[in-house]
Formats: structure tokens, C-alpha cells, sequence
């Protein structure tokens, strides 16, 4: 592992996690928990196999996550979040919201897996009428479909179809978390693709705290 040889809280913290990937290695343990390494390589697309393993290694001598073997039927190696990775959660949480607008910015074929979404609609989406009637929005974007729901005035995401959803999108991660976000007009995305089946007003449930200071609501 390479070091900048700084006495700086921040320069150290990079020589620990700056490498490219270890943070991904990150939200992939946030998102997910415990991980075998074949669950790693799904979740980041491009990495070489002897690369992931480097890091691994890196992350685990600098305490950030650990490995234990699980008992039958896995049978086999689990890597964990110490609570020093944990620690991270509020760096992702910053980084993602600091990154939000560059998904504009992104291509229809870039690599995604719709769990993903999870950590931001966990962190940045809320309901703006919890009294009403729950609802429920199913995700379809690409490898599996993802589940919206409204309780309480918190939005949570979770992997799976919903029996009953009361509206569907499918359409790239670029329109459908577009229009959720706020950032992109629902009819602007029709046009571009974007399918919706059901009641409309139920997306009306779902905002972003994350949206460009004009849109905030207040």
C-alpha cells in the first residue's frame, strides 16, 4: 500500500482507502453485509479477480474489514465490516450525495445493480405525507427488480417484486431514478423511454432531499 508520508488526518485516511475500488469494496459490505468473494466480483463490475484480492488484503491489514469462515452448508469465506468500517458510513453517505448530480451525466450502458439504490433511498428519500396510506413502487431496471416502499414518512428500498405495487417504472437506472429524484420531468422521460404502469400519483409519495438547492423543499 502506498502512502503519501503525510502528517495529515486526511492523507492518512486516503492512504488507507483512496486506492482505487476500496471504497466500493465498502459500500458493497454496507449494502449487502456479509460477502463471499465471488458476491464482491458480482457487485463490482470490471475489477480483476487478483486486484480484488489485493485489496482485500490491504482493507484487512488496516482493520477496516475482517474474514471468518462460515459453518455448513456455506462452508466458506465471509468478509465483514469491523466497526471501523463501519465508521465509513457517514463518508459514503457524504460521497454519494456529493456525487448525485453526476448521474445526469451517465450512460445507459453503464454497469448497475439495482441494489444499489438501497443506501440512497435509505439516506436521502422521505415521504412528504406520512399520514396517508402507505404505498408501494416496483423498480425495474436492469438485473432484478426492486421494491419502494412509504412507512412513516421514511422510504425503504429492498430487493424483490411486490405483490401488489401500486405503480411500475421500467425503463435504464437513468430515467427511473431521474424521475424519482425529482431531476427529471416524468413526461420528459416517457419520451425517452421510460414505462409506467398504475397510479401515477403514488411517485408524488417519493422526494429526494437530495435535489439541487432550487428544488429543495423546504
Amino acid at each position: 500500500m502506498r502512502s503519501y508520508g503525510q502528517f495529515c488526518a486526511l492523507a492518512r485516511a486516503l492512504d488507507v482507502i483512496g486506492d482505487r475500488w476500496s471504497l466500493l469494496i465498502v459500500r458493497e459490505l454496507m449494502l449487502v453485509g456479509p460477502c463471499r468473494y465471488t458476491d464482491l466480483l458480482n457487485g463490482l463490475p470490471g475489477i480483476a479477480t487478483n486486484l480484488l484480492a489485493n485489496r482485500l488484503r490491504e482493507l484487512e491489514a488496516a482493520g477496516v474489514i475482517r474474514r471468518e469462515l462460515a459453518p455448513p452448508p456455506v462452508a466458506t469465506t465471509l468478509f465483514h465490516l469491523t466497526p471501523r468500517g463501519e465508521e465509513l458510513r457517514p463518508v459514503i453517505r457524504e460521497l454519494g450525495r456529493w456525487g448525485a448530480p453526476l448521474l445526469a451525466q451517465a450512460g445507459d450502458g453503464d454497469a448497475f445493480r439495482s441494489y444499489w439504490i438501497s443506501l440512497p433511498f435509505e439516506l436521502y428519500y422521505y415521504d412528504p405525507t406520512p399520514e396517508r396510506p402507505p404505498v408501494t413502487i416496483e423498480l425495474r431496471m436492469g438485473d432484478e427488480p426492486m421494491t419502494v416502499e412509504t412507512a412513516a414518512g421514511r422510504i425503504t428500498a429492498r430487493r424483490g417484486a411486490p405483490p401488489h405495487p401500486d405503480v411500475v417504472l421500467t425503463g435504464p437506472p437513468r430515467l427511473v431514478v431521474g424521475v424519482l429524484s425529482g431531476r427529471l420531468d416524468l413526461e420528459e422521460a416517457r419520451r425517452q423511454g421510460l414505462e409506467v404502469a398504475g397510479d401515477v400519483a403514488a411517485l408524488g409519495r417519493v422526494r429526494s432531499s437530495n435535489r439541487a438547492p432550487a428544488a429543495t423543499p423546504s
